[in-house]
């Protein structure tokens, strides 16, 4: 605490004090007449004497000195009152004891005693009180820089922000009003700010009113709200800012500082859907987990989420060290009391494995390790197949042989009737882990999903350079379509399906409706201030090796099943190998990968896996570079 703050509390003592005599008096003037208040005079003094002795202490024990009293609140308020309480109660006991010892006269009305706790309530939190009316009046004559913000949501979020915007601070923000949907809070007051309509009134209002910026304070909006308001808000052009998505302010709180510009994250966000959320902590607290590739896009949430769910140790292993040193840095701040191990290890290595296995024991791994960009898988398919393939075998084998209770692989929708090298390994991966479950009968099972925004090496941020740069934005086809999730709500989606797991599964998110990749450049151009095809270009490239037009998230010929979460499916019965046939594929590709054979595995690939299609887009004299 500053030393500012110091002189102002011991002003509050300073008036505690006086109050402390004003109270006790006047609980006598209260209960006695005029009259009779010579002659319990001294009582009086006795008790105003013990209530100084008492009182003043108790008040610095409950920390009613080491508070700043300008930003009171109810749990102020209910930290007021126990103080007063329990000092009142110990100065009765103190002023009965005296009484009934004679040393006070026995007449002494006791009743006082009870007036003067309710004076001191109203004196001790009124005087505190005061002092916040008083700060918040000299803070609402803002000076002429002041801006006016209006606020979308009258929820928890909005109101929140609101006072936080009330308060001094440099952002120099004035609330003017909110906007929001629901007809029960139209025309009410939140903090003394008014809701003034519904959103679908904002472009009038920024017509007919002073606004200089806007703040969208409803975490759990969609994409169709996020997108009308900064629509409008471009159109007019006034600045937006935005609350983080729920999935992004799991574990964390809502707050002015989590303010930022809308993303195209928040443009594509879907209605949120919390169900089972205690099974998933259940699952986790308490149980020591490894997450591989734990440096990732994917990973990385992982370890966030799980590192919320109190497990008793979280197992960072990755191949990178800078990306595993990040995240460790990460949750070391955000959960200093969690323990964390980082394991620097490839999962092509079977005994360092088996080693990091023994030497931790995890009940529960998350295998979200994977070489993942298509371009470059197919320029290095003995990498996509080592790595994806045999990584993969390597950790299940150590799963089973160190009695791992649930094993969760990362998937893809690229697994699919898979076109590519990646995807086309990634299907491997999956038959590896479900043949573990059916073998051994263990809760081993596959969450697969599309695309996620943001992650490293997708098109989001290549787009994004590309803007900055001046553009021209390159885009492979103009009717080219991808599922898109973002990390967040994705993970925390794969974190509900693994609680839900009994072994064997397929577990397929919702994904939404597949999004034109035209739709998304155009909107991030757009986010960026600038007009499609006028201020930046936009070309088209071709389709490159591997990928489809429209990805697909299950074989058209298997059903999908419900499951306790809307957002949720489950394959029923999903295509896999028998046992020695996959036995058989991964010893052929082991020994294809040794001799660099591209051209083969390209075709056992095709033949082992449905619908494969991976040798048409493959070719053996393809150069090893990318065209981005």
């Amino acid at each position: 605490m500053s030393s500012r703050s110091h002189v102002r509390n011991r002003f509050v003592l300073i008036g505690d004090l006086a109050l402390i005599i004003v109270s006790v008096l006047g609980s006598f003037a209260l209960r006695l007449d005029v009259s009779q208040l010579p002659f319990y005079f001294p009582a009086a003094l006795m008790m105003s004497a013990v209530a100084l002795l008492i009182k003043v202490p108790v008040y610095f024990y409950f920390g009613l000195y080491r508070r700043l009293w300008i930003y009171a609140s109810t749990s102020e308020l209910r930290l007021i009152t126990v103080a007063v309480t329990t000092a009142s109660v110990l100065t009765s006991g103190v002023m009965l004891v005296l009484i009934t010892s004679g040393i006070l006269q026995p007449g002494m009305p006791r009743s006082a005693l009870g007036i003067d706790w309710l004076l001191s309530l109203v004196l001790i939190g009124g005087s505190r009180f005061a002092l916040r009316i008083l700060a918040e009046q000299s803070t609402a004559k803002h000076d002429s820089k002041s801006k006016h913000a209006l606020i979308i949501g009258a929820g928890d979020a909005g109101a929140l922000v609101v006072r936080e915007l009330q308060r001094p601070s440099q952002l120099n923000l004035i609330p003017i009003g909110f906007l929001d949907d629901d007809p029960a809070k139209q025309n009410h007051q939140i903090y003394g700010v008014s809701v003034i309509g519904k959103v679908n009134k904002l472009a009038d209002i920024l017509d007919n009113q002073q606004v200089d910026e806007v703040i969208i304070a409803i975490p759990s909006a969609p994409g169709n709200i996020i997108r009308l308001v900064n629509d409008a808000c471009r159109q007019k052009g006034i600045p937006s800012r935005t609350m983080p998505g729920i999935y992004e302010l799991l574990g964390g709180k809502v707050s002015v500082n989590r303010l930022r510009e809308v993303d195209i994250t928040d443009l594509l966000r879907r209605d949120h859907v919390r169900v089972n959320d205690e099974k998933v902590g259940q699952a986790l607290e308490g149980k020591r987990v490894l997450v591989t590739g734990a440096g990732g896009s994917i990973g990385r949430e992982l370890s966030r989420q799980i590192a919320r769910r109190a497990p008793a140790e979280l197992v960072l292993l990755g191949h990178g060290e800078n990306s595993i040193f990040e995240i460790l840095l990460e949750l070391q701040s955000n959960y200093p009391n969690l323990k964390l191990i980082p394991v620097i290890a490839d999962v092509r290595n079977a005994q360092r494995l088996d080693t990091v296995f023994k030497m931790h024991q995890p009940q529960i791994v998350f295998h979200a390790a994977a070489h993942k960009h298509v371009s470059l898988m197919e320029a290095n398919p003995v990498e996509a197949v080592t790595n994806n393939v045999l990584g993969t075998r390597n950790l299940v084998q150590a799963a089973i042989a160190h009695n791992i209770e649930r094993f969760v692989l990362i998937s893809t929708d690229k697994a699919v009737r898979p076109s590519s090298i990646y995807g086309a390994t990634k299907r491997l991966a999956e038959m590896i882990v479900l043949d573990a479950a059916r073998q051994h009968q263990r809760a081993f099972t596959v969450v697969r999903f599309g695309n996620v925004l943001g992650s490293r090496g997708s098109i989001i941020p290549i787009f994004k350079n590309q803007i900055a740069n001046g553009g021209p934005v390159t885009i492979t086809h103009p009717d080219m379509f991808r599922f898109f999730m973002t990390i967040p709500e994705a993970v925390y989606l794969v974190l509900q399906a693994s609680s839900m797991q009994n072994g064997g599964e397929v577990f397929v998110l919702n994904m939404g409706e597949p999004v034109r990749i035209l739709d998304l450049a155009e909107d991030l151009i757009k986010l960026s201030g600038l007009e499609p095809h006028k201020d930046i270009e936009i070309i088209f490239t071709g389709i490159k090796p591997g990928e489809k037009l429209v990805e697909e998230l299950w074989d058209s010929d298997t059903a999908l099943m419900p499951t306790l979460h809307p957002d949720i499916s489950r394959l029923n019965e999903p295509s896999n190998l028998p046992t020695p046939n996959l036995i058989q594929a991964i010893k052929q590709l082991t020994t294809l990968s040794l001799s660099d054979d591209r051209a083969a595995i390209t075709q056992l690939l095709d033949g082992l896996i449905p619908g494969a299609t991976v040798t048409e887009s493959f070719s053996d004299l393809q150069p090893l570079t990318l065209d981005l």
